[in-house]
């Protein structure tokens, strides 16, 4: 019985190939015409024959198919958000036959992939490795399912399907190949001169102590209620201190879900704060997150702590965006909660209109009175595309000219926004992260 089982299954692994149908199509050429020329008739029915006895002979060299071949996916520990990895598979042969392989790996739904193929050729003993590139677009897990191996030998009128079980699971975490490639700007300052230049020293809003007042010291800082009780002049002091506090905000509104170059805006946002945060802590500063829409997300207060970036690594792969308009009065007062002391602020949000600005720009007035704030816009790469199109008809002379009007409006909120007082970065999404880095960069090396 396990004989005939294991018969059983090797038949339904079989599949004529293209080859066989293409002959066994000319020898039904061959039998029709044989109505008209007798001889052909004859030759139809030589080479059915000899194709069916080819046909079962590639069948029995296939029996052992399962035994020969070993296979391994070899896929990287994590995946990084909009970057491409290799995934290999490993290939064993320890038949004595030359084997054609055909390889279809069950690839994440999240992809939509189904006709991927890979095509080799194994010689007896050989062990090959091969590999394929793997872009993600979403965050999360990326389950993989079984390998399955077409195989084909002797005159390939027939290939066998081996199934090797390789489910396995691996998260697609924001983009870890950003990260490594911005760690490249190290910890140091340093002048174009090769000379370390020292660290701008702010001061703090945190008050220390009440000091009398000496030759040097700061009038701003006087303290007159203390000065009148004492009888003498009187000055505040405050800490100073190198870490300041930079923030993530992150709006995970519907504006933020349009897609560009595969991925959303959220998305490009996330990758940028990771790459920012890394560089933020290399730079000694304190790098916190905090994520809103129509509701209040997740909020990781700034720190230098040595887990910083994993916990921020951790935070941004949980977020999922949401279909709501951003409630940007909850995130004042969610900064007047959280936020006690003066910080900059880096707010990845997106506008589709004046409108809209309108709306917001109020509270971002009271924000900026509190804090350091920059707001990150995005520009739309495909209709700055339609710009550059030729112009042929009077559709496309429309088309274009109101894609420079949209532009033009983009640039005009941003100048809006830099007119009252509140800095900005208007950039392409895929320049995003350079871009908000070097922003923060320069306002550190100016010591605001």
């Amino acid at each position: 019985m396990p004989q005939i089982s294991r018969f059983r299954d090797h038949l339904g692994s079989l599949f004529p190939t293209d080859r066989f149908f293409a002959l066994a199509g000319g020898v039904a050429f061959a039998s029709a015409l044989g109505f008209w020329y007798a001889p052909l008739y004859y030759l139809a029915v030589a080479g059915g024959v000899a194709l069916l006895g080819w046909t079962i002979l590639d069948g029995y060299r296939l029996s052992g198919a399962d035994r020969w071949l070993a296979a391994t996916r070899r896929p990287p520990a994590v995946f990084s958000l909009g970057d491409s990895l290799d995934v290999s598979i490993e290939l064993d042969h320890s038949g004595d036959r030359k084997l054609s392989l055909t390889v279809y790996d069950e690839l994440p739904e999240q992809l939509q992939l189904r006709d991927e193929a890979l095509h080799l050729e194994l010689s007896p003993g050989e062990s090959v490795r091969v590999r394929y590139p793997l872009r993600p677009t979403t965050r999360g897990v990326y389950r993989f399912g079984d390998l399955n191996l077409f195989v084909r030998q002797g005159a390939q009128l027939l290939e066998r399907r081996v199934i090797v079980p390789q489910r396995q699971e691996v998260a697609v975490y924001p983009s870890i190949v950003g990260l490594k490639q911005f760690s490249l700007l190290g910890p140091t300052l340093a002048s174009p001169g090769g000379k370390r230049r020292p660290r701008p020293v702010t001061k703090s809003y945190e008050f220390d102590q009440i000091k009398e007042y000496v030759r040097g010291d700061d009038l701003r800082n006087v303290n007159w209620k203390a000065s009148a009780r004492r009888g003498q002049p009187m000055v505040n002091t405050y800490e100073e201190e190198r870490a300041q506090r930079i923030y993530s905000f992150i709006d995970k509104g519907r504006t933020m879900l349009m897609p560009f170059d595969g991925l959303s805006l959220l998305d490009h946002a996330i990758n940028a704060s990771l790459s920012l945060s890394q560089v933020v802590l290399s730079r000694g500063d304190r790098a916190g997150l905090l994520t809103f829409s129509d509701k209040l997300g997740d909020f990781l207060p700034a720190d230098n702590r040595p887990d910083q970036l994993r916990r921020i690594l951790d935070l941004l792969y949980r977020q999922r965006e949401r279909e709501g308009e951003s409630d940007y009065d909850l995130l004042y007062h969610a900064s007047r909660r959280f936020l006690p002391s003066r910080s900059l602020l880096l707010l990845f949000t997106n506008f589709e209109s004046t409108y809209a600005l309108d709306r917001v720009l109020p509270v971002l007035l009271r924000l900026n009175r509190q804090h350091v704030v920059v707001v990150i816009l995005f520009e739309n790469t495909e209709i700055t595309a339609l710009t550059e199109g030729p112009t042929s008809d009077a559709a496309a002379v429309y088309l274009k000219h109101t894609a420079r009007r949209y532009l033009q409006e983009r640039q005009l909120m941003a100048l809006r926004i830099h007119r009252k007082g509140i800095k900005v970065v208007l950039t392409r999404p895929e320049e995003l992260t350079g871009a908000v880095i070097n922003r923060y960069l320069e306002l550190k090396g100016r010591g605001i």
